[in-house]
């Protein structure tokens, strides 16, 4: 069920990311403006139907900016862990550069640990 509370958090997830103005019209924008202003729960079938789209194109946009972020962090971590493995003399270790498996670990585990301050240089 939509409600007041669920389009203010997507809301402001979507602006904390910079994809609200990016993803949605001025028009998607409105109605949902709109509906946090005069609506406590979303009852019309019909206004649910257009919110659920635009709240769907803001999800997506949201998990696919994580995922490029994930492997762009863990990407970099990879090329450093792989050239010191390397220089140790270990034979498979320029394999695990292109291993999407081992850069998404990578990268999940830095972005998560970033909030710790551990993980300064990727």
């Amino acid at each position: 069920m939509l409600t007041r509370q669920r389009l203010m958090r997507i809301k402001t997830r979507a602006l904390r990311r910079r994809v609200w103005f990016k993803v949605t019209s001025r028009l998607e924008r409105g109605i949902i403006d709109l509906t946090i202003r005069c609506v406590e729960r979303v009852r019309s079938l019909v206004l649910a139907g257009i919110l659920s789209e635009i709240i769907r194109k803001i999800v997506r946009t949201l998990e696919n900016g994580f995922l490029e972020m994930v492997n762009r962090v863990g990407g970099t971590i990879a090329e450093k862990v792989c050239g010191i493995a390397e220089r140790w003399g270990n034979e498979n270790a320029s394999t695990w550069r292109h291993d999407s498996g081992f850069i998404r670990f990578l990268g999940i585990n830095a972005v998560n640990s970033r909030s710790f301050g551990v993980c300064e240089g990727a």
